[in-house]
């Protein structure tokens, strides 16, 4: 008598959107049965940095990724799978185009300057000097670049122009950040160069991301019967090399709800685990206290990577990344109104409706805070009576302008004083406090993954030999791709699959804008102008 083989079993350490996108393309395209993927999560919910909740009390999401179309090709191709909540005939995808549609983004004030001045942002600022500087790094190839930084390739005078005020500010970089990252994103959203001042290829969520993607993506895996174990954390996994180099995972090592516990893989078995964290140890603050910079990887967000990373030379190098907490934090805050006075004052003063205006970024701000008001609602269940703004910071260690203290020091209260002086509207600051709550959060990681690099700091995402595991996340290494995107975990979570199934699927494309001439003429012009 003979035994059908046994159906392989998927096992996710991380419940991220990596993880939720990996699950849904072994499903979808791997046909693999729902009931056979477990998704390992210590917190209670999915999504890892994709989030955004609380209550009408207080609102918050640690950040927000820009969509884009050209770009986000591995996105698309997930969300045009899954339907809304509201409609399961209408995709995620197409509720995302409709809602752009009806809500375009236009910013008429990308860049406020002192005395609240609407600066000309489609004024870029770019000198020759400048062009020959970012010409010369993109013409570089990634190994002669190196581990160098931004800084080491751009003269004082680059980082004094509305271009990289702009773009530092839409991306996050640092001038201490990995110059090959900055190359990367150039090449990649060199379409962007033309609308920069504008943002008008952004693409926005109807809702927050965790209620208009996570959300969806989680139900459309739960009605096929995947498996979401909240309260476990994966900590190790042990491998076996056989003689001809192949290389597995046979066990898992898991905490779960603290308590030690193992998972043995059969041979059919597949681990995926996610490394590496950018919203490990996030803390969050209120209105009267300011939060906590954790520095000594308290949460275990980077555990498993170290861990498994002394087990051989090419799983990457965590400490390249969480190794300088001073040059990956930055502090996000999320404004809940129960009244549209500041709104109202905004909206005069930028000419943008809520949802349509992106990013206003105070240019002279010491702590280089830039904000976002989105359309409303903007949580699900938030009343029309309440309304949200999110902001950032990104020189937390400097003392604000109207404040005297560091952004890391403040209190909520205390960075709506300092966002007021920005906007020239200290004159209704008791009104504004007295109906809104501010939450900060710190985030010792959040751009992490632009630390300065070495090629063998980021593992592949199927390691050499791999039979049956691979590495998910914004810390792994796909060529030509670039980090801090929704795009590189969904389209590493891709190459994991098909990767490890040996699918004969198509994984999209990476986006090159350079070669539509068109489009390449488009960001020359805006270059040059």
């Amino acid at each position: 008598m003979t035994h059908a083989p046994q159906q392989p079993r998927a096992y996710f350490a991380g419940g991220g959107i990596a993880s939720l996108a990996a699950a849904v393309f072994l499903i979808r395209d791997g046909g693999l049965p729902g009931e056979n993927i477990h998704v390992l999560e210590e917190l209670p919910l999915v999504g890892g940095a994709m989030d955004g909740g609380g209550e009408p009390a207080g609102y918050v999401s640690r950040g927000g990724r820009m969509l884009e179309d050209e770009a986000y090709t591995c996105v698309w191709n997930l969300l045009e799978t899954i339907p809304t909540l509201t409609d399961d005939t209408m995709s995620v995808r197409e509720e995302i185009r409709q809602f752009n549609i009806k809500w375009p983004t236009e910013a008429k004030a990308r860049l406020i300057g002192e005395g609240t001045t609407v600066l000309d942002a489609a004024d870029y600022g770019l000198d020759t000097h400048d062009r020959l500087e970012l010409t010369r790094l993109l013409m570089l190839p990634e190994a002669v670049i190196g581990a160098r930084r931004i800084e080491d390739f751009f003269s004082p005078h680059f980082f004094r122009t509305n271009f990289w005020a702009m773009w530092r500010t839409t991306f996050a970089f640092q001038t201490w950040h990995s110059a090959v990252e900055l190359r990367r994103y150039f090449l990649r959203f060199i379409q962007e160069f033309p609308r920069m001042h504008t943002l008008s290829g952004v693409r926005r969520t109807r809702l927050n991301q965790y209620d208009s993607i996570i959300r969806p993506v989680r139900a459309w895996l739960t009605s096929r019967g995947v498996r979401f174990e909240h309260g476990v954390r994966v900590v190790d996994a042990d491998f076996t090399t056989a003689e001809d180099g192949t290389r597995r995972v046979h066990r898992l090592h898991l905490e779960r709800d603290g308590q030690p516990e193992t998972r043995d893989l059969a041979e059919t078995d597949l681990a995926f685990l996610t490394l590496g964290s950018m919203t490990a140890d996030a803390s969050y603050g209120s209105d009267d206290r300011a939060p906590e910079l954790i520095r000594d990887l308290r949460d275990g967000g980077w555990r498993l990577w170290e861990t498994i990373a002394a087990k051989a030379d090419d799983f990457g190098r965590p400490a390249a990344f969480h190794g300088n907490v001073d040059e990956a934090k930055w502090e996000s805050f999320t404004l809940t109104m129960r009244s549209p006075l500041l709104l109202h004052r905004i909206e005069e003063l930028s000419g943008n409706l809520p949802g349509t205006g992106a990013l206003m970024t105070f240019k002279d701000s010491n702590w280089l805070m830039s904000i976002v008001v989105p359309h409303a609602p903007h949580f699900d269940g938030q009343p029309e009576d309440v309304y949200t703004l999110w902001g950032y910071g990104l020189f937390v260690d400097n003392d604000g302008d109207f404040i005297d203290k560091p952004m890391a020091e403040a209190t909520g209260r205390e960075i709506l004083t300092e966002l007021l002086g920005h906007l020239g509207m200290s004159d209704i600051e008791d009104e504004v406090a007295a109906t809104t709550t501010v939450i900060p959060v710190m985030m010792p990681y959040i751009t992490s993954q632009f630390a300065p690099r070495t090629p063998n700091d980021r593992p592949l995402v199927i390691p050499r030999g791999a039979a049956n595991f691979a590495f998910l996340g914004q810390f792994t290494e796909i060529p030509e791709d670039v980090v801090f995107t929704v795009e590189y975990s969904v389209r590493g979570a891709m190459h994991a699959v098909y990767g490890l199934l040996g699918l004969p699927d198509e994984i999209p494309g990476i986006y090159h804008a350079l070669a539509d001439p068109k489009t390449a003429f488009g960001a020359l012009k805006a270059a040059l102008a």
